[in-house]
């Protein structure tokens, strides 16, 4: 574990891990034209297409975690490469459907064996893909996501108390003090 780890919050090596895996994806992927936001659209998309599905805008939006007026962007940039068709669905008139083109099936294809690569190499010291370790953090993650964070902004905030979290914020900056 590197020094800047050793005291840090699970907030911050969570954040600091996608970071990492965002800037290793956008790098990995760029010579397919895509950007990290777009392959977990394409990949998405085809790993959806496999299972049956030809899924609206909003679904999309909803597996990936992206805010719809995101998913709309990056379709219609998508769209203007030649990787993803957008048409409207019959049965509602609001909705676009989303749908890869035979050139955008072969660069998921591309972009998702590359990403499995890059996804092999960031595990192996869990022991790759398909290690107990992987699994048991995966199994964790996936427990983490299931939290609902829903922050009520109507919540007064007291910032003359001596919190755990004030405590805790002073052990994390007193941690990192190149990051003050």
């Amino acid at each position: 574990m590197s020094s800047t780890s050793e005291h840090a919050t699970p907030g911050f090596l969570v954040w600091r891990l996608s970071t990492k895996w965002r800037v290793a994806v956008d790098r990995a992927v760029a010579p397919l034209g895509l950007t990290h936001a777009q392959y977990s659209l394409v990949a998405s998309l085809y790993g959806m297409h496999r299972a049956g599905q030809r899924p609206s805008q909003r679904q999309l939006a909803d597996h990936t975690g992206l805010e719809p007026l995101y998913v709309s962007k990056l379709a219609r940039a998508l769209e203007a490469a030649g990787v993803v068709d957008r048409t409207r669905d019959p049965a509602d008139p609001r909705a676009i459907r989303l749908s890869l083109t035979k050139d955008g099936r072969e660069v998921a294809r591309r972009a998702i064996g590359v990403v499995q690569g890059l996804l092999e190499q960031l595990l192996e010291p869990l022991g790759g893909l398909g290690g107990e370790r992987t699994k048991a953090f995966s199994r964790e993650l996936a427990t983490l996501l299931d939290v609902s964070l829903d922050v009520s902004l109507d919540a007064p905030i007291d910032s003359t108390s001596d919190s755990p979290i004030d405590a805790s914020l002073d052990t994390h900056l007193d941690s990192h003090p190149d990051e003050e």
